[in-house]
């Protein structure tokens, strides 16, 4: 552990309540800020801006402790492990009651701590007040009001952190609880203290089965954790009901009469805009046709704007009108009919081909979705899709909680693979990393096929799209059946409706831009020098010729098709690229085909090692040893089915 660690403060809080944007200020990283829950899938670090010797800590959001979920693990491990100087709880100033909910837990910790109520601007918008010097008296820590989006509060959080202080308790459970809470608190003192942390919260989170307090037990008591786990079947046994429950609940007494205490609301204050906005999206009646106007608009934006219009200026004006002659003269000029001409401007050319495909087909499109991606994701619309989805998905044993990591697999399936964290059971995980490696496609590749199928017509769209919810549901459906397990119910947060904040749409876009660069213009260019040394050895087109009865007899489609499943190998919106180019060659269900197929292909390398990390690689060759053959399998129903209907 590094010097700097000693000094570490933890931002701990519920979902979408700012930690990030906090962090951001006080650290001047930059860390993916987002109006939904999930964001923050592991502990991000940084120097804090405040204090040269100090780091920030920006943990994970937690529903409720004890930790339940990958996330909630993460900040439990953090509170456990990082020898930290004090906490700063980020809490909701609109809604105090469950602020102190946790406050209520972590002041039993025994940390000092400091509480930033944020929001306070929509608080306030909502006829909700705090009086914040009765609560900071109560609770005998710093209590701060703060807008992390405006900057207000930021400089009186900065000079208070060293105010930080330990929290007066906030409740006192009923004598039988606090009996059994004092004997396992004491036998923790006694076998396993924790540096910082108090035995008594230790106990609290033990008898409320954490599983991370539990592993901690089991590392530091050795042979007397028996004892321990003996103490606390004990009182599990004696208690009057489920002993987590009974604990949580009478938290949530505590905190619901000191929330009462210090709040005001104006009387009759009617609701915002945002909230009626917010209960239209999710109405049962009405939630369904806006979800279908946001999905338009979204098609008219990147399939239509993007991917017409941009690609159109980039590819046929800039690229191929300007760059690609210029370039080719000084390529030939220089080194004349050579292969090196060839590895440059010829067919398979690292400029003709991966550079053109990367900068002049992909860019605009991606550029269009990241920015539409933006919009969407900073107006929290993204997680009210949750409960429109909740009651969809339970057909394929999940809850509409894991649409979360969906669609941020609509921007990158690789971070999506890693937000699967935030759901609540390892079933629930391998069952969305499944869908995710199979029906999702990553920005690149959507905006490719928005951009090819659109082109032919929106009804083509429609199919595609239409084929991979079946796909995904039918394949969810008989996973939830194959993997044993039971559906969690969905618990989630759902912050305010809001209308995006354009530096943070900018900052996600140029964030996600500045990736796409770095990342995928390298392996387009590797792909590219494959495709050209297959070629230039004559392997392509063996491929092409050997793969002739599945590509263009099982899928209907032209047999030089097949280089773009070679290329699909590397990245499937490579692969996609390559059909994108060939759209002219191919009829209407030619391209409704390919695109389907493609979709559902192998997953790029990068999400491969992503699902590898997180399910083992015995389940991830399992995994793509269903999908590839899959795939073809599916594209060659669609063909004939479209061929008979069309």
């Amino acid at each position: 552990m590094n010097s700097s660690s000693a000094h570490a403060v933890l931002l701990v809080g519920h979902p979408n309540v700012g930690k990030s944007v906090l962090f951001h200020r006080l650290t001047g990283a930059y860390v993916n800020v987002s109006n939904y829950p999930g964001t923050t899938v592991e502990v991000t670090r940084a120097a804090a801006r405040f204090d040269s010797q100090a780091q920030l800590l920006d943990t994970p959001g937690v529903l409720a402790l004890p930790s339940r979920s990958d996330d909630e693990r993460a900040t439990v491990r953090a509170l456990l492990e990082e020898p930290c100087r004090c906490l700063v709880q980020v809490g909701d100033a609109k809604n105090l009651r469950r602020t102190l909910t946790l406050t209520a837990l972590l002041a039993e910790l025994g940390l000092p701590m400091v509480l930033a109520l944020n929001m306070h601007d929509e608080a306030t918008a909502r006829g909700v007040t705090v009086d914040v010097e009765a609560l900071a008296e109560e609770l005998a820590i710093p209590v701060l009001a703060t807008v992390a989006t405006g900057g207000e509060g930021i400089g009186e959080l900065t000079g208070n952190i060293a105010r930080a202080a330990p929290a007066d308790p906030l409740l006192h459970y009923d004598p039988a609880l606090e009996a059994e809470i004092a004997a396992v608190a004491a036998a923790i003192a006694e076998c396993a203290p924790h540096p910082r942390i108090a035995a008594r919260g230790l106990a609290i989170l033990f008898l409320g089965d954490d599983d991370e307090v539990d592993r901690w037990l089991r590392e530091n008591a050795g042979a007397e954790y028996v004892r321990l786990e003996g103490l606390r079947q004990a009182a599990h046994a004696s208690a009057d009901g489920d002993l987590p429950t009974l604990l949580s609940r009478e938290r949530t007494v505590a905190a619901d009469a000191l929330a009462e205490m210090v709040t005001r609301r104006a009387v009759k204050s009617s609701p915002l805009l945002s909230q009626r906005v917010g209960q239209a999206v999710v109405h049962p009646l009405w939630g369904i046709p806006i979800l279908l106007g946001v999905l338009f608009a979204v098609y008219q934006f990147v399939g239509v704007f993007g991917a017409t219009t941009l690609v159109g200026l980039f590819e046929e004006t800039l690229f191929e009108g300007i760059l690609n002659p210029a370039f080719a003269r000084l390529v030939e000029q220089a080194f004349g009919g050579t292969w090196v001409s060839d590895l440059l401007v010829g067919q398979y050319g690292l400029w003709t081909m991966g550079m053109t495909y990367a900068l002049a087909l992909i860019l605009p499109i991606v550029t269009t979705f990241f920015i539409a991606f933006g919009v969407l994701e900073d107006s929290g619309y993204l997680p009210r899709l949750t409960v429109i989805a909740n009651r969809l998905f339970a057909t394929i044993g999940l809850n509409g909680r894991a649409v979360l990591p969906m669609v941020l697999g609509l921007g990158c399936v690789t971070m999506a693979t890693l937000t699967t964290r935030i759901l609540h059971s390892p079933r629930e995980r391998m069952i969305t990393i499944f869908l995710l490696a199979l029906a999702i496609p990553c920005s690149a590749q959507l905006g490719v096929v928005l951009g090819m199928l659109g082109g032919f017509s929106f009804v083509a769209v429609l199919i595609w799209a239409l084929a991979l919810v079946g796909v995904l549901l039918l394949s969810g459906f008989l996973a939830a059946r194959l993997i044993p397990g039971r559906r969690i119910p969905l618990v989630t947060e759902l912050p305010p409706m809001r209308l995006p904040i354009a530096g943070n749409v900018l900052k996600k876009t140029g964030g996600r831009l500045k990736w796409y660069l770095i990342e995928v213009i390298p392996l387009f260019l590797i792909g590219t020098f494959l495709m050209f040394t297959l070629d230039r050895f004559g392997i392509l087109p063996a491929i092409v010729e050997a793969g002739e009865p599945l590509v263009t007899g099982w899928l209907g489609l032209p047999k030089e098709a097949s280089a773009a499943f070679v290329m699909g190998f590397l990245r499937r919106d490579f692969g996609a690229t390559g059909l994108f180019v060939m759209a002219d060659q191919l009829s209407p269900i030619q391209a409704i085909v390919g695109m389907i197929t493609i979709t559902l292909f192998i997953p790029c390398f990068a999400s491969l090692l992503m699902m590898v990390k997180e399910q083992g690689i015995r389940v991830a060759a399992a995994m793509v040893a269903i999908i590839v053959p899959f795939a073809f399998f599916v594209g060659g129903l669609c063909n004939f089915a479209l061929r008979a209907l069309w």
